[in-house]
């Protein structure tokens, strides 16, 4: 179980603000696309360490948001901001992990973690910090073994330390436990849980499932159907570790199920 942090490590987080972002996809002659709006003014502060989920019905921005954010895409229009500073394009500080870990089938565990370090020409300076990433996620044993030797679970918490080698300011998480079975997604997200409470890392989280995004999150922003406006953010305000049994749990289920259930309709 994961305990609540005495006093988590915000030193190297940053705050995010997305602000009056609208995100239009065009044609290949570069018209505008009818009905291609998929997020419509959304407005967001995140503070720094914090943990805030999105969950929304599938096509309604949530990825989109999440790779503008990554600066993969940029906004038609607004501003996204890492701190003071606005976003232009993919950087080390904001760390992306995907529901498939997408790892090098032809590296082992250890250089999979080192490819951010590699990439960044700073592996020299850094190779010390491989152990230590794998030890944060339990993988000392399996520092030689290929990703066809790991399970899912396994395969994703590479895909985390690799990501978080690079100590992002930010860490993006698009589904990352989508594609395990039940069992494995309840194990991996306490450990993403645990990587939050020990390195303080702000993290957005995408997510269908709403037991997950109470589970973990301190806020969650509920987006309405395309074009994904921001229906409404809930607080989170229950005791860490959280019993997804506890009547003050499932009552919070019940309430966003009925917001996304009508989310998008006035």
């Amino acid at each position: 179980m994961v305990s609540a942090p005495a006093e988590k490590r915000i030193d190297e987080a940053a705050g995010l603000k997305i602000r009056r972002v609208w995100k239009e996809f065009t044609s290949l002659d570069g018209g505008a696309t009818p009905g291609a709006v998929a997020v419509s003014d959304v407005t967001l502060s995140i503070a720094p360490g914090e943990l805030v989920s999105i969950v929304g019905p599938s096509g309604c921005g949530k990825s989109t948001l999440l790779r503008m954010t990554a600066g993969l895409i940029a906004p038609s229009s607004g501003e996204i901001l890492i701190g003071n500073q606005p976003i232009t394009g993919p950087s080390a500080e904001r760390g992306l992990v995907f529901q498939d870990p997408s790892l090098f089938p032809w590296l082992t565990v250890r250089r999979n973690i080192e490819a951010g370090l590699v990439a960044r020409g700073v592996l020299r300076e850094n190779r010390h910090e491989v152990d230590e990433f794998m030890r944060l996620v339990g993988l000392e044993s399996f520092a030689n073994s290929f990703p066809h030797h790991l399970s899912g679970g396994m395969a994703q918490r590479v895909a985390l330390a690799r990501a978080l080698i690079n100590r992002p300011r930010i860490l993006l998480l698009d589904e990352p436990l989508g594609a395990l079975d039940a069992f494995t997604r309840m194990r991996m997200q306490d450990e993403v849980l645990r990587l939050w409470q020990a390195r303080g890392t702000t993290m957005l989280f995408v997510t269908h499932d709403i037991d997950e995004a109470i589970y973990m999150s301190e806020r969650i922003v509920i987006m309405t159907q395309r074009p994904g406006k921001i229906e409404q953010i809930i607080p989170v305000d229950l005791a860490r570790p959280r019993d997804r049994s506890s009547d003050e749990f499932l009552s919070l289920r019940s309430d966003i199920l009925e917001t996304l259930h009508f989310a998008g309709r006035k």
